[in-house]
Parts: C-alpha cells; structure tokens; sequence
C-alpha cells in the first residue's frame, strides 16, 4: 500500500501498486520498477510551491517523457501540467491545513494514452469556466487555465481523495501528432 509520503498513480488519477512507477523528490529518483519492455510505466515527482518548483515539474514532465519516446507531446504535456500546478498552489494550498503543502505531479502511460496527474490538499473542485465569446470571458486575465486543459486533452477530470484532497487529471493521446 503506498504511503502519503510515495503516493503512486493509476489511470485517470486513482492509485495503484507502486509496480511500474518511478518517483523522484527534488529530482533524485525515489523507486524505479521496470514494466515489460525494462522501462517504468510511472512517473511521481513531489512539487515544491515555488518557481523552482514549477521549473523541476517541466523538465520533470520532458525527461520522463523523452524517456518513453514521447517527445513530440512534451509541449502539450507541460502547458497541461504547468496549468494544473497553478490550480493547485493558487486555489488549494492556501486552504490547506498547517504543514507544508504537498503537491505531486504523476505521469502514467498506457496503452495510447499518457495521464498526467496533479494530487493537491484541498478538497474544493476545479471551476472550469467556458469562454462565451458574447462576454468578452476570452480577454480575462484570470481564470483560462481550465480552458486550455480542455483544448489539449483528449478527456480530464478529478478525483477526491479522501481524508482530504484531490487528484486532477488529463489524457493525451501517444499517437504522433503527424
């Protein structure tokens, strides 16, 4: 069973074994078990609330993603993931219980799909608000992120996780883009 510490990823934002899953924190790797074919099949990274943070999760995301032959959706996978991130230290970090928050960023491959997971402390659930081209909602500053989640995955969602947070989670496609 995974511990809080070493959480472990299932397809779209549930957990599973830690069979297949690779996690770092601060960039060193915490656990490499590889899936048929000698390479991982998941991918954790703990994300520090920080611009140093949100850096580590982008190289993160195009490492592992070079790693299993996945470059050509490293652009779209770390706009989704970078989005993602933002929700979370913007809207659920400030509600979160005393302690450092803890923010994890999972990638998973599957068959013809990647999940890109990001698991938060708060327990409130994603606003996506559509753009409504009669109310000028597609100038705003503020609020887009959803938005474009939406426009580069094939499905997302979330997931609670009980005692307290959530998961939030987005597919691509493996396919080539060509």
């Amino acid at each position: 069973m995974p511990s809080p510490a070493h959480p472990t990823l299932r397809s779209p934002g549930e957990p599973v074994s830690e069979a297949g899953a690779t996690s770092r924190s601060e960039g060193r790797p915490y656990a490499e078990r590889p899936a048929l074919g000698g390479r991982p099949t998941a991918a954790v990274l703990r994300v520090a609330c920080s611009g140093e943070g949100f850096a580590r999760a982008r190289v993160f995301t195009r490492d592992t993603l070079r790693g299993w032959s996945l470059d050509h959706r490293g652009d779209d996978a770390v706009l989704v993931i970078t989005e993602l991130i933002s929700n979370a230290v913007t809207h659920a970090v400030p509600s979160a219980a005393a302690g450092a928050p803890e923010i994890r960023l999972g990638l998973a491959l599957g068959p013809g799909a990647l999940t890109l997971t990001v698991s938060d402390p708060g327990d409130n659930a994603p606003v996506f608000n559509p753009f409504n081209p009669s109310d000028g909602s597609a100038l705003r500053e503020h609020g887009r992120g959803l938005c474009i989640v939406d426009a580069l995955a094939e499905e997302w969602g979330w997931t609670p996780r009980p005692p307290a947070g959530k998961t939030v989670w987005a597919t691509l496609s493996t396919r080539s883009l060509t």
